[in-house]
């Protein structure tokens, strides 16, 4: 079996619903946060191939616990609620290697 083209593969749900019924993912600031993610990975030199790909997720379907984020392999999941939490998941799960329990889900 070959190796996976991304170390870690980040899908975080930026979804808009048209029924306010239920939260959405979107209307919690998930595409700025993100692109601030896409952003920060990049300056860090953590993006490409055998590293971190951020990309953006229809839903996920948990959005009650929103925004949500998953990051493969690991299948960790995460709520986050803004940059200081997105910095923390990419310094400590991305780059280190080592999830942020306090924002699992």
């Amino acid at each position: 079996m070959s190796a996976s083209y991304y170390d870690k593969h980040v899908f975080m749900c930026c979804n808009l619903r048209e029924d306010a019924s239920r939260p959405c993912c979107a209307n919690r600031g998930s595409r700025e946060l993100r692109d601030y993610a896409k952003a920060r990975i990049k300056e860090l030199g953590l993006n490409g191939a055998g590293r971190v790909r951020i990309n953006m997720a229809g839903c996920l379907d948990r959005c009650e616990e929103g925004p949500v984020m998953v990051v493969y392999p690991e299948e960790v999941w995460y709520t986050y609620f803004d940059e200081h939490d997105v910095d923390e998941i990419i310094d400590s799960h991305l780059a280190g290697g080592k999830p942020v329990e306090r924002l699992r889900i």
